[in-house]
């Protein structure tokens, strides 16, 4: 399914870059307490990548890390404080926070913790109350 293009990225000021090639797995905002948190905005824009699409190529050295759970290891520039990125391991996935690959055409297709909202997005996409069932999540959908 890939589609063989590559995606540039970087922190905010550009000490960490790095790459994404091909198809995400999924699009989407995350409504949850922790992105909110984490990101200082009412909802995230993730994209969820295999991990070995995703190609460090500056300042690997110039990351930290951080996980409240084991769930999600987050990631950011030591310089900058720019938030990059963040792992699930559990899922096999890494979540490329859609705003620092520019270039990248991104198109939400789903909410995912709506249920937890401070943001209600009147946009017609499915709406999670939490994740999808095969993710460990209920799989219940919510209306708008």
């Amino acid at each position: 399914m890939s589609n063989g293009k590559v995606y540039r990225g970087s922190c905010f000021c550009g000490a960490v870059q790095f790459t994404v090639s091909g198809e995400p797995a999924a699009m989407g905002y995350c409504h949850c307490e922790s992105c909110r948190s984490w990101s200082a905005a009412p909802v995230n824009a993730f994209t969820l990548w295999k991990p070995e699409t995703v190609q460090l190529t500056q300042g690997a050295d110039n990351i930290g890390t951080y996980n409240k759970t084991p769930l999600s290891y987050r990631k950011w520039c030591k310089t900058c404080g720019g938030h990059i990125f963040t792992e699930h391991p559990s899922w096999g996935l890494t979540d490329v926070y859609a705003a620092v690959i520019p270039d990248f055409p991104y198109h939400a297709g789903i909410h995912v913790n709506y249920e937890e909202t401070k943001l209600r997005m009147k946009d017609g996409l499915p709406k999670m109350r939490d994740i999808p069932k095969e993710m460990g999540g209920s799989g219940v959908s919510m209306a708008e």
